[in-house]
């Protein structure tokens, strides 16, 4: 018997928590999927102190996995909903300084790979293609991390669902939010996000230093970073202090949005950061209604300058009305099912077999 969902879920319901119930009557199980003879999930525990104490069960979980017939491998992670403040009030953390002296590049300690997600123009879609990407690695069994860079204009906070402020048990240290799977943190979540960030270049260099030296990111396949658009403070100063893996472009395939990716591009290559490929977004549009598919910013553009340049096409995504009312309701679409979620799938195993994640 060829094996699905149901049936996955009909063992998982036989594995017992330590306080009751089981992982599908408590709805803990998350981003199940089954291809072939590979069974993929996450359990969601509703807090990180819960999180800590599951491992038997996860472990517990994968045995009755393994133990169906047809099964080749079995990937669950272990994550939680939210990370619980270390106080119930927030804590002394003062965020945005002058940055510190540093001899070089750093590691960030725990993480294995770093990918900065960048573009020459805003409204290319580059903050929704690092959410999704970021679920879609996670849901492929990753541990991921991301990184809000976008001092002025962070979306992550609103994409990924979050608002909590993050904690911090010393006011030194930074303890990031769990959303979907990933570890993310962002500036959004420690100002107050009705009001603008006014700060010159110092302060927002300190900032960007903070959040990837004071995060407690954990151990990491992989931490992207949605950068801000354009060629700027964030892009140079983490350049500068950060050891990158690299950069990866995210372009719209009109001519207007490539002028602007070209100089990016320019700006990595100065700085000796490896661009890894190019992704174009907003490629084709299907009507929902009549099926008929429009090249809305044209098609094939992003293709053709990877080419051009002898640099890696990672892949095309579609543009869709639910892409844009699931980053809204702060779901990437990515966490779902579907052919946008699909897509997103796809373009994540080509960074895992690419050796990017």
């Amino acid at each position: 018997m060829a094996l699905d969902k149901n049936m996955i879920m009909a063992e998982l319901s036989r594995v017992g928590l330590p306080d009751g119930g089981d992982l599908v009557s408590r709805d803990m199980i998350r981003a199940l999927t089954v291809d072939g003879g590979q069974v993929r999930f996450v359990i969601e525990a509703p807090d990180a102190a819960t999180a800590a104490r599951m491992e038997p069960v996860r472990a517990a979980a994968v045995d009755v996995i393994r133990a169906l017939g047809d099964v080749e491998a079995v990937s669950a992670v272990l994550t939680a909903h939210s990370a619980p403040a270390a106080k119930p009030e927030p804590p002394s953390l003062k965020v945005g300084r002058h940055p510190t002296p540093q001899a070089g590049p750093e590691r960030v300690a725990g993480v294995d790979r770093i990918l900065a997600i960048g573009s020459g123009k805003g409204g290319v879609g580059k903050s929704t293609v690092s959410s999704n990407l970021a679920v879609a690695l996670a849901r492929a069994g990753r541990r991921v991390g991301l990184l809000d860079a976008d001092i002025y204009g962070p979306s992550q906070p609103r994409m990924m669902g979050v608002n909590q402020r993050p904690g911090s048990p010393d006011g030194k240290r930074i303890v990031p939010l769990q959303a979907h799977g990933v570890t993310m943190m962002s500036i959004g979540l420690m100002v107050d996000p009705a009001k603008a960030v006014v700060w010159r270049g110092p302060m927002l260099m300190g900032a960007l230093q903070q959040m990837l030296g004071q995060v407690e990111w954990g151990e990491l396949d992989v931490l992207i970073i949605d950068l801000p658009p354009g060629t700027g403070d964030v892009q140079l100063t983490l350049a500068q202090k950060t050891a990158l893996t690299g950069a990866v472009i995210v372009s719209t395939p009109q001519d207007v949005a490539l002028l602007d990716a070209r100089k990016a591009m320019d700006m990595f290559n100065t700085l000796k950061t490896p661009i890894l490929g190019l992704i174009e977004n907003m490629s084709t549009f299907h009507c929902p209604h009549c099926g008929e598919e429009t090249q809305i910013f044209g098609h094939g553009g992003v293709a053709d300058e990877a080419e051009a340049l002898g640099l890696p096409f990672l892949g095309a995504l579609p543009i869709d009305l639910q892409t844009r009312v699931s980053g809204d309701a702060g779901v990437p679409i990515a966490a779902g099912e579907g052919p946008v979620a699909d897509a997103y799938a796809a373009l994540a195993q080509r960074f895992i077999d690419g050796g990017m994640a």
